[in-house]
């Protein structure tokens, strides 16, 4: 794999992968934050939800890789990743050298590739904020609620013992009205 292939995969892996959030401290100048900004609106725009949701799979089926998540997921889950990871090569590769290509470089000229990095980290947090945005997730991602202890909760919280009706007890979480 040449010097550019593992660079472009590293900083696109890191970054999705990474994209719950954690932020990268820099000192990036203004022209700098231009020309990054510039890239993360490219990225964005040029891609459709189906380009988000084929990214969001390929993060889902890279973390299901790891051994611990392995017995989740079904015995297709290697093909899948070889078939999606086609895919999201493709996009990327039309991300960076067609679509964005000016963006793409205006920003590796400030930053290198750590522009890369920033800019696809925006995506893959973009990708899955519209994953988690549909019913189905929301509600499987409060289950773990209903195992919550409101009374212990309520006393290490809100130890002052303040009114919040709508609080804790009046949360609606993981379950439909």
């Amino acid at each position: 794999m040449t010097t550019m292939r593992k660079a472009v995969t590293a900083a696109v892996l890191g970054a999705v992968v990474l994209a719950s959030g954690a932020r990268a401290q820099n000192s990036r100048s203004y022209w700098g934050y231009l020309q990054l900004d510039a890239l993360k609106r490219c990225l964005a725009d040029n891609t459709s939800g189906k380009d988000r949701k084929d990214l969001a799979k390929w993060i889902f089926l890279a973390m299901a890789a790891h051994p611990e998540l392995k017995q989740y997921v079904s015995s297709n889950a290697a093909t899948a990743m070889e078939r999606n990871s086609r895919t999201v090569a493709a996009l990327v590769t039309r991300l960076l050298t067609d679509a964005c290509v000016n963006e793409t470089r205006a920003a590796m000229k400030i930053e290198t590739f750590k522009s890369l990095q920033l800019a696809f980290e925006e995506l893959g947090e973009l990708a899955i904020q519209e994953l988690m945005a549909d019913e189905s997730v929301e509600e499987a991602i409060g289950l773990f609620v209903r195992y919550l202890d409101p009374a212990l909760l309520e006393r290490y919280l809100n130890p002052a013992g303040r009114d919040h009706s709508d609080g804790l007890r009046g949360a609606n979480y993981g379950r439909r009205p």
